[in-house]
């Protein structure tokens, strides 16, 4: 479970173009990380998922899943420097490894069900870190966020994002990165991102959802001029310092999910 979701948060990096978020191209909106950081941020935290997937298997309860995920994130900021690369992915990423060890990740709609489940009453009812922007834009907005998407078995990931991957590939057929962009902009144009609530308010988060559905809205990855037009719309993001990065946690959580059922 642990070289999977790796490779998933290594895919999520290298996915291009994926407005405002950082990739082998560039750094997006960023200037405290590149693609070296969230590779190395990745590597580091492999044992965890698999400490994760193995606590998963023992039926563990949520508060020894989060002992786990903290020791992750504190990992994870002596690897980066202090920068956060990867908490949203190891809150969500975890989760699916727990479930996928006690089996049925193979079966449609299995890991999510099992997600919900298990620790879904338990997400709900645990307070959210009080120091997080992620938590300051739930509580100023009234939005879910990666908490209430967790609880309902990554509903969002099941209806949008799992459909416009495998979408993807039937547009581009042997372009798994266009796969990924399209699936990548179909969470963008539905998903509250807290992130975007964060850096630009609920005025940044309307731009983004309003771009990414007039991506869509003209074919998506299937009309010729998909590339640029993305680009174009990176572009945007980052004159405004727009990052979704929940979105960037969705795209390798539907990674995690669609290889686990391809398995």
């Amino acid at each position: 479970m642990g070289a999977c979701a790796e490779a998933c948060l290594r895919l999520e990096c290298e996915t291009w173009p994926k407005p405002g978020l950082v990739s082998h191209v560039d750094a997006g909106s960023h200037g405290d990380m590149d693609a070296a950081l969230l590779i190395r941020s990745a590597a580091v935290l492999r044992p965890f998922f698999t400490a994760l997937a193995q606590a998963g298997e023992a039926d563990a309860d949520l508060p020894r899943l989060r002992e786990i995920g903290l020791a992750a994130e504190a990992r994870m900021m002596a690897a980066t420097g202090g920068v956060n690369t990867h908490r949203g992915a190891i809150f969500a990423l975890g989760l699916l490894c727990a479930a996928a060890a006690q089996g049925g990740g193979s079966r449609p709609g299995g890991l999510g069900r099992r997600v919900r489940d298990r620790w879904g009453n338990a997400i709900l009812e645990t307070p959210p870190p009080p120091s997080t922007h992620g938590t300051a834009a739930l509580t100023r907005y009234g939005v879910g966020g990666a908490r209430q998407e967790a609880a309902s078995g990554f509903a969002s990931a099941y209806a949008v994002g799992l459909p416009a991957l495998r979408a993807g590939r039937v547009m581009r057929p042997g372009n798994a990165e266009a796969a990924r962009v399209q699936c990548f902009f179909a969470l963008l144009a539905t998903t509250d991102d807290t992130n975007l609530l964060h850096r630009g308010g609920a005025g940044g988060l309307a731009f983004a959802q309003r771009a990414a559905q007039e991506f869509l809205a003209a074919g998506g990855v299937a009309a010729n001029d998909w590339c640029q037009r993305a680009t174009e719309t990176h572009r945007q993001f980052v004159a405004r310092r727009l990052s979704p990065g929940g979105c960037a946690d969705l795209l390798a959580v539907c990674l995690f999910i669609d290889a686990s059922e391809a398995a």
